[in-house]
């Protein structure tokens, strides 16, 4: 195969990121090749990508539908093996929740290039995930937008940041009062105002927990200490992020609101692609860009992931794993809105931290925080 074609496996391939993913290996056929999928439940579409990509290596959670899916054509594998295979150079992970750490962790000790969309893995487990990576020299290429910001603004600097400014939209909420707050339906949470998300991403964003796991990836991803990364609310989610330098200077990135540009920049890494698929920006139809500081009291998630972060241990692990049993307590309507973050403020209160955790303790930590959350829920203590 040609050098210029790089070989990716999509981890979570029938996902939001995952088909965005897909979307750009379509308009790029040139300069990425499929080898491996790996998708949950949705045989349907794994299904269709199957036949269109023809990878030679894939993964489906579902038992039964791992039977009706093998065939001669390709290789049934685990998440781990297709993430270190050898015939694999990028591995995305676009996977949610923790079932991203394992495969994240196989890929960087493989040494791989990582296109990283999931938050939960360096978010539970950033100091192994970056430790391995020291080790073996892989490279850990953000995805999220807002990551993908700050590294494009570091690159080609010679000296490090002084401070990491994440931009957040504020999600649909951002001006609610308390008593609407109380109010809101899982309906109206699901209902991005400027991005295009899987449920649970979309939920934290409503909440501002996504900011607050963002902002502890930031602090593994760049090196940075809590104390100088800062969130600014930008509703019109053109600057992606922002980066101030220590003559005072500040650099931002700047797109139309599509992942697609990130994904495409961490699959062509160093190289910029013209694809002429991704929509550019209109100046004539920007008025404004507005900023806006974070409320803390409105929005109890965003300061709870941070507090988590700067604890370090165990806590991160247990943050998501509260945060996620909690958001789909709230999805399936057995809990309100504003019940996520009391749900994750108690799990964390009563959980007894692990300083350095291996991987066993982290994943003990995160069944403990789970089991936590619904004997909270049995005993109707919000």
């Amino acid at each position: 195969m040609d050098n210029t074609v790089k070989r990716l496996a999509v981890l979570g391939s029938t996902g939001s990121i995952g088909q965005q993913t897909l979307e750009v290996v379509r308009a790029l056929p040139h300069r990425f090749h499929i080898v491996g999928l790996a998708a949950g439940k949705n045989i349907g579409l794994l299904t269709q990508q199957i036949n269109e990509f023809k990878p030679r290596f894939v993964y489906c959670q579902d038992s039964e539908a791992r039977a009706r899916l093998a065939n001669a054509e390709y290789e049934l594998l685990s998440l781990e093996d297709i993430a270190r295979h050898p015939q694999v150079d990028t591995v995305v992970i676009a996977t949610s929740g923790k079932s991203g750490l394992s495969p994240t962790l196989a890929a960087v000790k493989a040494g791989k290039n990582v296109a990283l969309a999931n938050k939960e893995s360096l978010v539970m487990a950033g100091e192994l995930i970056t430790n391995a990576a020291k080790l073996s020299g892989a490279q850990i290429l953000p995805i999220d937008s807002e990551h993908s910001a700050i590294w494009q603004c570091l690159n080609g600097e010679t000296q490090p940041a002084t401070q990491l400014i994440l931009t957040a939209s504020g999600g649909p909420f951002r001006h609610y009062s308390p008593a609407q707050l109380k109010e809101v339906t899982a309906k109206q949470a699901l209902k991005h105002p400027t991005w295009q998300m899987g449920r649970k991403v979309t939920v934290d964003s409503a909440t501002l927990m996504n900011k607050g796991l963002e902002v502890i990836e930031a602090h593994w991803l760049f090196d940075m200490p809590f104390a100088h990364i800062k969130i600014l609310i930008h509703p019109q989610s053109i600057i992606h992020s922002m980066v101030e330098f220590i003559d005072g200077s500040i650099k931002a990135q700047l797109s139309y609101p599509d992942m697609r540009f990130p994904i495409q920049y961490a699959l062509s890494y160093p190289e910029r692609l013209s694809n002429p698929q991704l929509p550019r920006l209109d100046w004539n139809r920007i008025n404004n860009l507005t900023f806006e500081q974070p409320d803390f009291d409105a929005f109890p998630c965003l300061k709870l992931a941070i507090e988590a972060g700067e604890k370090g241990g165990t806590h991160p692990a247990v943050l998501c794993a509260a945060d996620e049993v909690a958001v789909e307590l709230f999805l399936s309507q057995r809990i309100k809105f504003i019940d996520i973050s009391n749900l994750i403020e108690q799990t964390l209160e009563q959980h007894q931290v692990i300083p350095h955790p291996s991987l066993e303790e982290i994943m003990a930590a995160d069944a403990w925080a789970r089991q936590k959350v619904m004997q909270l829920i049995s005993g109707d203590n919000l």
